[in-house]
């Protein structure tokens, strides 16, 4: 088992040294879901929410979240983003649906975007959570997951089992 590079011999947090590596072409993917009744699905596609469009809204918050996450995790790196993509799926189960979302970050640096990722994705649902809570507070946000990162030198990562949801 590795052993943890965030604490000092202390034993207390620190925020792990990467100037000595090599910057690398890195790239994470993360996944979160919201599951919402129907009628809040129909709401959003139909784009009736009084706070406007609920998808274009989370795109930008995730966008936002995945910039600032060395802002609010507490020992992740500054790290220049060179890349941030979000996909949306809906999955309908008869009266129950599922907003599926897909983050991706890409940068060329000295540490991952696995934080960036699942903190692109996490903000997403929870700003669908926000635009919708007054529809229905039920809304379940859930699981987030890391799905695949490449680069640096623990290589490679991709998940071979699904997630239970």
């Amino acid at each position: 088992m590795a052993e943890f590079t965030h604490f000092n011999e202390q034993g207390r947090a620190k925020m792990v040294d990467v100037g000595d590596k090599q910057p690398t072409k890195r790239f994470a993917a993360a996944k979160s879901r919201v599951t919402m009744p129907e009628h809040v699905c129909s709401a959003i596609r139909d784009k009736k929410l009084a706070k406007g469009d609920v998808l274009a809204v989370a795109q930008v918050a995730g966008i936002m979240a995945a910039k600032n996450t060395s802002s609010i995790i507490p020992m992740c790196h500054p790290i220049p983003i060179t890349g941030i993509d979000i996909q949306f799926e809906w999955n309908l189960e008869g009266a129950i649906c599922h907003l599926d979302i897909a983050a991706t970050v890409k940068t060329e640096g000295k540490t991952g975007v696995e934080m960036e990722a699942l903190t692109s994705a996490s903000a997403c649902a929870l700003t669908v959570y926000d635009m919708c809570k007054a529809l229905d507070k039920g809304l379940v946000i859930g699981p987030t997951y890391l799905v695949e990162k490449t680069g640096g030198k623990n290589g490679e990562y991709k998940r071979e089992e699904p997630v239970k949801e």
